[in-house]
């Protein structure tokens, strides 16, 4: 349960959404962000309880430059899509500058253009010296399962928006 409604408090578009995500980016890399993408459920006047947490791999922030960058910081209506490259997985709207980017499996950041894959967590799986996020397929399959066809999800980095709960605490 967060306390007092701290989420809703600070993003204005989540006070009337019964389930919502905050991705809450806590490394910028030169070849990756790291972040954890923590999904709530529940009402203003009775509390919010987290249903799912996945970390996530996003390209590096390079002014929001197509297919080289993460998106920029803000709150994002997501919908459920079934895309002909990926299957199912989930589609930001109105992202400024940007089309297409979607929430879908993707193990390394070189599987990115621009969108968020989620993952269990973080390894170097292949090898190369910098995180991957590993059973990215379970991950969306879980997100899938646990948020609406249409959600809000807010995107901020780690000093703007701290993560909440023990699942972020391991992680500092």
């Amino acid at each position: 349960m967060l306390p007092n409604g701290k989420i809703v408090t600070l993003i204005g578009k989540l006070i009337m959404m019964s389930e919502f995500g905050v991705l809450t980016r806590l490394d910028y890399g030169l070849h990756q962000t790291l972040g954890i993408l923590q999904t709530f459920e529940g009402s203003q006047e009775n509390g919010f309880a987290r249903i799912n947490d996945v970390r996530t791999m996003e390209l590096p922030w390079r002014k929001n430059e197509r297919r080289i960058s993460c998106i920029p910081e803000g709150d994002y209506t997501v919908i459920k899509h079934n895309a002909p490259k990926f299957g199912p997985c989930f589609w930001l709207q109105d992202v400024p500058d940007r089309s297409e980017i979607l929430i879908h499996s993707a193990n390394f950041w070189r599987d990115l253009l621009g969108c968020i894959g989620p993952g269990l967590g973080f390894s170097d799986i292949d090898k190369d010296g910098l995180s991957d996020v590993y059973s990215s397929k379970t991950a969306l399959k879980q997100l899938l399962g646990a948020m609406p066809d249409e959600w809000i999800l807010s995107i901020r980095s780690r000093q703007n928006y701290p993560a909440v709960g023990p699942a972020a605490d391991s992680l500092t």
